[in-house]
This record gives structure tokens, C-alpha cells and sequence, in this order.
């Protein structure tokens, strides 16, 4: 059973927990187990690293505890809640009221400014951030009026970040978010992703196979073959402009 150490004293409490999680697809006659046993937990405030190769579960485990897929067996468990009970207009709340997401790939709406993207999650949340503050917040304040086709693809980044938080998310989950990105750009959006995590207090999930970006997490989880290989602190958190791959 992989365990994780939750006796640092900066982390006082888990806001979502997974428990002997399991994913299995059937493929025809095949099983293809994506995860097996994983016990972790992401704590408030904190950032930490997914890191893993392709196929390793790191996707199929994020997606979990994000409420977009369900395990095979065991429980997620956000602030007392089983999300594992939920039926699927229970988890559509969950994700609309609790979780940011970005991907490796923007989906941006075309035909909308940077500002109407954002606007978009504005318009549908409780508490929302207003979509310029969002914008302005990962640096964006110039760009509101300027369509995707119109923006780099860091800027494009940077405005699926900027759509995510502006629900003030709980949790904030990325998914390769530098992954189609050159390493100036990358850093650019880490730079973006780390003051959403310091700013806002956003306990942050980063996915990634790129092991440099592990050194500007609190935490670094690495999946092997489904399975927690290694849980690991890092002393210090690197600066996104101190990486360079």
C-alpha cells in the first residue's frame, strides 16, 4: 500500500483524499489496469507534482479526483464528502464549484475575445472573480480584446489558467499545462500557476513527465505503472525562471 507522510506541520490538513483507488478499462477482451492501490492526499495551499511517463496513471488518477471519471473501486474523499457517491449532477457540481481546470490544450472558443472566455466561467459560478482581474492576474491585461487566433500559445495558456481561477477554485488541476509549449513559454505559465498557488492559497496539482518541473512543487508523487513509486518534500521550491529544460 503506498502511504503518504502527512506530518509536515505547513500542511495541516487534507482538502481531498484517495483511498486503495483503482481504474480498470475494458478494451474487448482485454483489462488494461490504469491504477492499482493508490492511497494520497493533497493538502491546502500546497502545490504538487504528478510526475510519471506516458501510461503511467497519471492522467486517469488526476481525472479522478477531479469528479471527470470514476474509479473502479475505492473512495475520493473532498472535505468529508465520498465524491465516489455521487451521482453524475452531484459531480458536475463538485467540479463547477470546487475545481480549475487546464489542460495540455487550451480549448479556447474561437469566435470569443480572451475576456468572453474567461466571462464564460464568470457567468455560471458563485463567487466569481471578474474576468478582467483574472486576466490581469496572469498578466493578460493588455490582451482582454484579442481572439485565440490572435494570441501566442502561451498567451493562449495563460488564458485557460485565467478562466480557471476566475471561479476561485479550491483546487486547481493542470494537466501537461506546459506540454505544447517551448521552455520560455513553459516558464511563463509555471510563473502563472505559481501565483495562483501563492496568491490565492489555490492547493495546486501539476501533472507533467518533464522532471525539472518537480523541483518548484512542495510535494513530487511519482507514479510508475499505476502505482505510487515514491512520494518525496522538497527542501525548498524552485522559481519557475530557476528551471530550464
Amino acid at each position: 500500500m503506498d502511504e503518504v507522510n502527512t506530518n509536515n506541520a505547513s500542511l495541516p490538513s487534507a482538502i481531498i483524499e484517495a483511498r486503495d483507488v483503482t481504474k480498470t478499462y475494458h478494451t474487448g477482451f482485454l483489462d488494461v489496469k490504469a491504477l492499482s492501490g493508490i492511497n494520497m492526499s493533497l493538502f491546502e495551499g500546497e502545490m504538487v507534482v504528478l510526475l510519471g511517463p506516458s501510461g503511467s496513471g497519471k492522467s486517469t488518477l488526476l481525472n479522478i479526483l477531479g469528479g471527470l471519471d470514476r474509479p473502479t473501486s475505492g473512495q475520493v474523499i473532498f472535505r468529508g464528502q465520498e465524491l465516489t457517491r455521487f451521482d453524475d449532477h452531484a459531480l458536475t457540481l463538485y467540479r463547477r464549484d470546487h475545481v480549475g481546470f487546464v489542460f495540455q490544450f487550451y480549448n479556447l472558443v474561437a469566435s470569443l475575445t480572451a475576456l468572453e472566455n474567461v466571462a464564460l466561467v464568470t457567468e455560471i459560478a458563485h463567487n466569481p472573480m471578474p474576468a478582467f482581474e483574472a486576466l490581469s492576474a496572469v498578466g493578460l491585461s493588455e490582451r482582454v480584446n484579442h481572439f485565440p487566433s490572435e494570441l501566442s500559445g502561451g498567451e493562449q495558456q495563460r488564458v485557460a489558467i485565467a478562466r480557471a481561477i476566475a471561479k476561485r477554485p479550491e483546487i486547481l488541476m493542470c494537466d501537461e499545462p506546459t506540454g505544447a509549449l517551448d521552455s520560455k513559454t513553459g516558464i511563463r505559465v509555471l510563473e502563472a500557476i505559481e501565483d495562483t498557488n501563492r496568491n490565492l492559497g489555490t492547493t495546486t496539482a501539476i501533472i507533467t513527465h518533464n522532471a525539472t518541473v518537480a523541483d518548484m512543487a512542495d510535494r513530487v508523487i511519482i507514479l510508475a505503472d499505476g502505482k505510487i513509486s515514491e512520494i518525496r518534500e522538497n527542501p525548498k521550491r524552485k522559481k519557475p525562471k530557476e528551471l530550464s529544460w
